[in-house]
């Protein structure tokens, strides 16, 4: 009787034990809160890592490519380096003639690198547009000494939109804009010359910029600015949109001289600063 007893409150006891520990692994659950959340902490350190590893891949790329380039730059024996790039245009164009902001000339090329524009010049500090802009203020800015950087929004996207913008952003007398219709994917102007290409990695844009921007044995106004003019005039946050119809039978000419009393260049310096006037009063 006494070991049968005995065995039974062994045996409760063993049952005791049995259901304390289950409780306890019960009690211990895994923890998919905290694991969840390292995982995700993981993945965002990755992701961070490998944006500015991209980011300064493309960017060395870029310095390379402009170093590369940085033969193309004017000098006193060879003036205007963009001779020597193949597939340059190059045109003569009489400088200063300007037309007002509602007024449209009737371009010989497309787009335009040269000819009557507006009083006003687009903004070419280092500035992407997102959205077209109105040819008469580009073409201004090309006068002014900038390269104009065109691209066709259908075929170059993504990637190689990014590769474009690293040419331009924070580059002083530089700007980029989408032209729907351009008859190739890329399309380089400066005031004069004009360069199309098919492909962002081309050799020959980084070449171009090199040869062309600020080179003063190639554009008319030695010393005019880039900066904005803002509100009332030209700004860059709300710029005059691009107009796809073809100019109409009012449009001015390529030989147009402006208007009457315009005067030969917009620019005065003053303590070294160049201050814009007012465009020309309407004919």
């Amino acid at each position: 009787m006494a070991n049968g007893k005995q065995k039974k409150g062994a045996s409760k006891k063993k049952s005791a034990v049995a259901a304390a520990r289950g409780s306890v692994v019960a009690k211990k659950q895994v923890p998919w809160g905290t694991i969840i959340a390292v995982i995700g902490i993981v993945l965002l350190a990755a992701g961070v890592f490998t944006y500015y590893y991209v980011a300064s891949g493309d960017q060395r790329a870029q310095r390379e490519r402009e170093e590369a380039a940085a033969s193309f730059a004017p000098s006193e024996d060879n003036p205007d380096p963009s001779t020597d790039i193949e597939g340059v245009v190059t045109e003569e164009y009489e400088a200063g003639a300007h037309v007002l902001p509602h007024e449209r000339v009737a371009y010989d090329q497309t787009p335009p690198f040269g000819g009557p524009h507006d009083g006003y010049w687009a903004a070419c500090n280092g500035i992407v547009y997102p959205e077209p802009v109105r040819n008469e203020n580009m073409v201004h800015s090309l006068e002014h000494g900038a390269v104009w950087i065109a691209y066709d929004p259908e075929r170059i996207q993504g990637e190689d939109l990014e590769q474009l913008k690293l040419r331009v952003e924070g580059k002083p007398f530089t700007m980029m804009s989408p032209y729907p219709g351009l008859d190739s994917p890329i399309s380089l102007q400066a005031w004069g010359r004009q360069l199309k290409v098919d492909s962002v990695t081309d050799e020959r844009i980084d070449q171009f910029i090199a040869a062309l921007r600020r080179n003063p044995n190639t554009y008319p106004e030695i010393g005019a600015s880039c900066d904005a003019l803002g509100p009332g005039m030209f700004d860059p946050d709300n710029p005059p949109p691009f107009n796809p119809d073809p100019p109409g039978p009012d449009a001015k000419p390529m030989d147009y001289k402006g208007s009457a009393g315009a005067r030969q260049g917009d620019m005065s310096s003053v303590g070294g600063q160049s201050t814009p006037e007012a465009p020309p009063a309407e004919e």
